[in-house]
């Protein structure tokens, strides 16, 4: 960066953003053609073409980040911002899950049997599996928390080690959400209720396998020395985002698990 003369970081010109959105395009016209015609090729080639140009941009970014200096503090209080915007729209989008959970379950209509949960709606018990869950993902922001103040004090093995306990927990936490849903009684298409909870808890648990990839990547570039006690932005927008999932779970498991049972 030495020709330039501030401390802002001007883009060079990419490709990825053009393949970012034709992927897009095949992506959701392959969901439709799923959907109605059970075609899937169109499918398969949007989600190839949008994971191999996530792959390449973030690949890009690191490099500009890491060893082309232009990750300067101006620049990173700008991505810092960014997440922070990210976060909050992620909120609102959960918000619309809860608007709709709450609207139909504080005043139950004729349709549902005039109570909560509907009639016929088994629910799961929210002192087991649910339960387990919770103290599954509040242990994983321990374990990240960890990480972080380890990475802060140069303690590269102990990071390391926590990162790892959290990525496993994240794993945990999914395999334990899958044989959840195997067990259930009811399914998406059973009304409001089955709705209402496939909707919020698999979109939470799509987040949690974004989430856990982000760190098993942030895991990577610390074993590549990417990281150094002051500069690790990477990694304190994964721990930011996965504290964000922890908090929503727990909106969750109190709202839909413990008292919509």
């Amino acid at each position: 960066m030495t020709h330039q003369t501030h401390a802002y970081h001007m883009v060079n010109p990419s490709p990825w953003p053009l393949t970012g959105a034709l992927s897009a395009f095949l992506l959701t016209s392959g969901l439709i053609m799923w959907f109605h015609f059970y075609y899937t090729l169109l499918l398969a080639t949007g989600l190839l073409a949008s994971a191999m140009t996530m792959f390449q941009w973030w690949r890009d970014v690191v490099r500009e980040g890491t060893y082309q200096g232009h990750h300067t503090p101006p620049v990173q209080k700008g991505l810092r911002y960014g997440m922070v915007l990210f976060i909050i729209s992620e909120i609102f989008f959960f918000a619309g899950f809860f608007w709709a959970f709450y609207h139909s379950s504080l005043a139950p209509t004729p349709q549902t049997g005039g109570h909560w949960p509907p009639t016929g709606i088994l629910p799961l018990n929210p002192m087991e599996v649910p339960l387990l869950n919770t103290a599954v993902l509040l242990a994983s922001g321990v374990t990240i928390t960890w990480a972080h103040h380890s990475l802060m004090e140069a303690n590269r093995k102990e990071s390391a080690q926590a990162l790892l306990m959290t990525i496993a927990l994240g794993a945990y936490f999914t395999y334990l959400q899958m044989s959840e849903y195997s067990e259930t009684s009811f399914t998406i298409s059973d009304g409001i209720y089955g709705s209402t909870f496939f909707m919020a808890t698999g979109f939470h648990g799509l987040h949690v396998i974004i989430g856990t990839t982000f760190l098993a990547t942030c895991y990577i570039r610390q074993q590549m020395y990417h990281f150094t006690s002051s500069h690790h932005f990477g990694f304190e927008a994964a721990a930011w985002y996965w504290h964000f999932v922890d908090v929503v779970w727990l909106f969750l498991y109190i709202s839909i698990y413990w008292w919509g049972s």
